[in-house]
């Protein structure tokens, strides 16, 4: 379900309830068609098979490989996958949405999660991973999406956030100036130029 806001952005609502402590979707797709939306929950995208494709998050737009796996945590910070040069008929996506919640602050202040917390904050600019990381969690993100019912599925998904933070080679995304603005003028701007492309 999506809402349109004035800079043509949509605010999308997910399924993600109250009683969840995270979805996953999986899907197997022909192309990208999900305009640039913004969500409150933080949002792990995988996609496989689809170099040549382009991320926008926040003022960052990249040409992505045949692996692409992005952490956003920023209700605020507009994301999409566009089709751009990508070729593939079986682009292939799991998408995980959690609650900030779900990590609590008193859990997120202990020196067990520090990483984690570091990561978190990071991810408010939007975090992409490097190659060897993914290459490494991949197996546990369709694992997760073939049993994401259940107390071990949240614990899988904490190992998985965890494997992710030791990951000294991610990247952050957008500028700082992008996300603490205060009006939405660059907003408009980076809508301008996604509508041209």
């Amino acid at each position: 379900m999506r809402d349109m806001q004035a800079s043509n952005v949509f605010r999308e609502v997910t399924p993600l309830s109250e009683e969840d402590c995270f979805v996953i979707f999986k899907r197997t797709k022909t192309e990208f068609t999900y305009p640039v939306h913004i969500h409150p929950e933080c949002e792990l995208n995988f996609i496989e098979n689809a170099k040549g494709a382009q991320r926008v998050v926040g003022d960052s737009i990249e040409e992505i490989d045949d692996l692409e796996l992005c952490l956003i945590a920023n209700e605020n910070l507009e994301h999409a996958w566009m089709n751009y040069k990508c070729q593939s008929k079986e682009i292939r996506e799991i998408t995980i949405q959690f609650q900030k919640e779900l990590l609590l602050e008193s859990l997120l202040s202990k020196k067990q999660f520090h990483t984690i917390a570091v990561i978190l904050e990071k991810t408010k600019k939007g975090l992409v991973f490097s190659r060897p990381t993914i290459e490494k969690i991949k197996l546990s993100l369709y694992s997760l999406n073939a049993t994401q019912d259940g107390f071990y599925s949240v614990v899988e998904l904490l190992k998985i956030l965890h494997e992710l933070s030791m990951d000294e080679n991610s990247r952050i995304l957008s500028s700082s100036y992008f996300v603490n603005k205060d009006d939405s003028s660059e907003s408009r701007r980076v809508q301008k130029m996604i509508n041209y492309m």
